[in-house]
Formats: C-alpha cells, sequence, structure tokens
C-alpha cells in the first residue's frame, strides 16, 4: 500500500495543491497530521484515496472535523490506523514525551506527527519515526514542505518538495 504523509499546511493553498497533485493517483491513503486550519482547505483533500487527519494545536474550527468526515476519517487529538497490514499511530506532535513513548512502546510500526515544521526519518527498534514538516519560516535554513510517500510493502519512505 503506497501511503501519503503531509502535515501542518496552515491554508497554504500552494502546498495544498501540490500534495493532493503529487498523491493524486499514486497512494491509496492520505493522512494529515494536522494544522490543516479551515474546512475550505481540508476539502481539496477529497480526491482519489481514502483520507485521514488528526487535530493540530491550530485547527481551531470544529466545523474542521465535520468537513473531513464528509469524505474521510477525522481521527481527533491521535488515531491508530492499519495500513497495508501495519501498525500506525498518528498525533499531531504537541508533546514530545507523547511522540517519545509511542515510538518507545513497540505498539506500531510507524509513528507519523508534525507540528514542528522540521522533517523527521529516523527507525528506533523496529519503529519507523516520519514527520514530513510544514510551511516552517521562510528562512535560508528552513526546508521546503514535503509530501512523503511511504510504500507499506517496501518499507520505502521518500519526501517530495511541495514548493
Amino acid at each position: 500500500m503506497r501511503v501519503g504523509i503531509v502535515s501542518d499546511t496552515h491554508d497554504n493553498q500552494d502546498v495544498i495543491e501540490s500534495a493532493v497533485e503529487l498523491f493524486t493517483g499514486d497512494v491509496d491513503a492520505v493522512v494529515h497530521c494536522g494544522d490543516v486550519i479551515a474546512p475550505f482547505s481540508v476539502s481539496k483533500f477529497n480526491a482519489d484515496f481514502d483520507f485521514y487527519a488528526v487535530r493540530g494545536n491550530n485547527d481551531g474550527e470544529w466545523a474542521l472535523q465535520d468537513a473531513v468526515r464528509n469524505f474521510g476519517a477525522y481521527l481527533g487529538e491521535m488515531g491508530e490506523l492499519s495500513l497495508g497490514g501495519e501498525r500506525v499511530a498518528v498525533y499531531h506532535g504537541t508533546s514530545n514525551p507523547i511522540i517519545e513513548a509511542l515510538v518507545d512502546s513497540g505498539s506500531y510500526d510507524y509513528v507519523l506527527h508534525g507540528h514542528t515544521h522540521n522533517r523527521v526519518h529516523e527507525e528506533r527498534d523496529g519503529t519507523v519515526r516520519i514527520n514530513p514538516g510544514g510551511i516552517g519560516t521562510e528562512s535560508s535554513e528552513s526546508e521546503p514542505p514535503a509530501g512523503v510517500v511511504l510504500d507499506t510493502e517496501t518499507g520505502d519512505v521518500t519526501f517530495h518538495d511541495l514548493r
């Protein structure tokens, strides 16, 4: 199974459109790790893939969860999924101790999160942690936001710049 992963799009329409374009026709499911912000932005993910989203710390509009439920699954603060037979935890990432506990628990094959706007791809004791980054700052040191494609059959993880 091919899974698209994105986070912290913060209503940036160019980034969202790039992500949807990247994922359309290439992945079976997309997981948004929070901070979509508004319902009009999440509706762009209503495409030819299954869609899952968790709540980010900037997702203040309660209408967002209803917008997601119109075409996908809203997982609340944290969610557990089975994707391609792999156990996946999804959390926005506002608490680093929670992220570490999820990774260290041994209960998941993958832990997906966002929040920091920094890309992360690491494997620890059989659990792969992925943060696709986010729109972040415009400083010269920041990486552009990424759409990540995870192949659950091979374990391949590929970051694609969305700018």
